[in-house]
């Protein structure tokens, strides 16, 4: 007979994530979470104290969407839970697979307003897979377990456990540890929905692909490659698809949607049949859903049965795993070069070429991101925060391979590169890690250099400083008359300064004599680094589908534009 096993509902929780093979967790300790970190300094589990509790969430993102397994943070009730909410809902629409755990008053305070108290759990429901609130300290060898299964199975996504504070000093006898939550299997996909699906596309003339980012999630990346060779599938990407094909593949577009090229939307608006993989036909992506691809049949694969014909009605739809969904189709559908299509589409990228100069001019964002292209490597993870930065690096930079772009891409959190890279550098401290920010994005989760620099993070931060909120100053110039209202920042920020006041290495490229050698020289060094490059805020993003418009209504750069912008920076 097994002898009992007597532990604390906090030694419960911290043995049952070594069982899941948890390494690494972020948060912060507060009151109602002691007992936790009490029995958590007594594991191998190494901690990682952030400035604040959105930014732990954040550092667990970046663990998770690197190596698409489940990450955890930690937070304590209240005022530390209410600070991690940001990083949660961030996680469920991009489908980040977290296991939150929080503290809580204890069971007897709970709904007397007790210092500190919030309703966490009701708060977490509509942002999370599931959240449970602990009851006792025996429930958690179930509710553990099977938070890691239902964060990493089907659509990943976050879930919280809400632990009170006496459910972690509680003792609770047990004869046996249960089974470590694992992702279930997914079914398999019809096979006449599949032959189907094939049919189409064997008969359509002018095929296009869309991938998202749950072909990233399903290790279905190859597969989808395969595929557009064999169709002759001129093949575009959301925002979170891309790496899925690699830059400079024959048939690859690039990013749809408000900031894609012009010529990447007119190729879609024209296809007879749209195989859309992991994508959810968000607006940003779709511009007016009724006014997208108009002419086209849709195949559309998504692993959430809820994502098929929400948005844009399909004529045939695949509730199941992307990989297996690909897999299948290759093997059903013929090999088709559709000469005529291929021409038409190289002739739509030909009218566009003058939009894609290379420019190499480190006071401009594509002269950065140029830089930055040719001295990375492809398996170089580049994480972004929200804003022009954001947009001009999935316009400009190439993209070879899946998970090497880490951005938030549902919620649009600013606030979220510095710890999301911080978590990245954690999962692969031997990877180069980049985060392109911009001023407005870095001042959101600051602190978090602090963290940074305390972990030696092996990151390289380059801040694109246009000393405004570029994205709106962005929108007042082309749809407020210019009217710049509470988007510039009216005291600068000397950034090179603060980086080196939290201990870390620091280049500004304006006050160098030769910007591309301090460039090179602040990549090659080690543990966290920042260059400060200044760019100019009449520097618009462009192509923009302007907000309400279709895809094909699209304000492009026009010569003089780009002249002015020159000068300016120059000046």
């Amino acid at each position: 007979m097994c002898a009992m096993i007597r532990m604390t509902g906090a030694e419960i929780i911290v043995r049952l994530l070594e069982r899941q093979g948890v390494a690494v967790v972020a948060g912060i300790p507060g009151g109602a979470n002691l007992p936790l970190y009490d029995a958590l300094s007594r594991s191998p589990i190494r901690h990682v104290l952030a400035r604040h509790e959105q930014g732990a969430g954040f550092i667990a993102q970046g663990m998770a969407r690197t190596t698409g397994r489940p990450a955890v943070c930690l937070a304590t009730s209240g005022p530390g839970a209410t600070n991690l909410l940001t990083a949660i809902a961030d996680a469920k629409l991009d489908s980040v697979p977290l296991v939150c755990i929080t503290g809580q008053v204890p069971r007897g305070l709970l709904g007397t307003d007790a210092f500190q108290e919030v309703d966490t759990y009701g708060l977490a429901m509509p942002i999370t897979k599931h959240a449970w609130l602990a009851r006792s300290a025996s429930e958690l060898l179930t509710i553990i377990p099977e938070a890691f299964r239902l964060a990493s199975s089907g659509r990943a996504g976050p879930v919280l456990v809400d632990v009170p504070k006496d459910v972690q000093q509680e003792y609770a006898e047990f004869d046996q540890w249960p089974e470590p939550g694992l992702p279930e299997l997914v079914a398999g996909p019809d096979i006449q929905v599949l032959e189907r699906a094939a049919a189409l596309l064997d008969s359509a003339r002018r095929p296009a692909m869309i991938l998202g980012g749950g072909v990233i999630a399903s290790g279905a990346s190859e597969l989808a490659v395969r595929l557009a060779e064999r169709c002759a599938m001129p093949t575009a990407m959301t925002l979170m698809g891309l790496g899925a094909m690699p830059a400079g593949h024959p048939q690859y577009l690039g990013m749809l949607g408000m900031h894609g090229m012009r010529c990447t939307n007119t190729i879609l608006h024209e296809c007879d049949l749209l195989l859309a993989v992991g994508m959810r036909f968000d607006d940003r992506a779709t511009g007016v859903a009724s006014r997208f691809c108009p002419e086209a049949e849709i195949i559309h694969i998504d692993i959430d049965a809820s994502e098929i014909g929400k948005i844009k009605s399909a004529s045939v739809g695949l509730a199941t795993d992307a990989a297996q969904a690909l897999e299948a189709l290759l093997g059903m559908t013929r090999q088709r070069p559709r000469v005529g299509w291929q021409h038409r589409v190289r002739q739509i990228r030909q009218a566009d070429a003058a939009l894609d100069e290379l420019n190499t001019d480190l006071r401009t964002p594509r002269g950065i991101l140029a830089s930055l292209a040719a001295q990375l490597p492809e398996d170089a993870i580049i994480v972004t925060d929200v804003g022009q930065h954001q947009m001009w690096t999935a316009m400009h930079y190439p993209f070879r391979r899946p998970r090497t772009l880490l951005t938030s891409g549902g919620l649009g959190t600013m606030g979220f590169g510095l710890p999301t890279a911080i978590g990245a550098a954690l999962a692969k401290p031997d990877a180069r890690i980049v985060l392109v920010t911009g001023d407005g994005s870095l001042q959101m989760n600051l602190q978090e250099l602090a963290t940074a620099a305390e972990e030696g993070a092996n990151i390289t931060i380059v801040l694109m400083d246009n000393g405004s909120l570029g994205l709106v100053h962005q929108q007042q110039d082309l749809f407020f008359g210019r009217r710049h209202y509470a988007s510039t920042f009216r005291h600068g920020v000397d950034f090179c300064q603060v980086a080196r006041g939290f201990g870390m290495r620091a280049a500004n490229l304006h006050e160098a004599r030769d910007p591309h050698a301090a460039m090179s020289r602040a990549l090659c060094g080690s543990g966290p680094c920042l260059i400060r490059a200044r760019v100019d805020a009449s520097d618009h993003v462009l192509p923009m589908v302007p907000p309400g418009a279709s895809n094909t209504e699209t304000i492009v750069p026009q010569p003089r534009m780009k002249e002015e912008a020159h000068v300016r920076a120059c000046a």
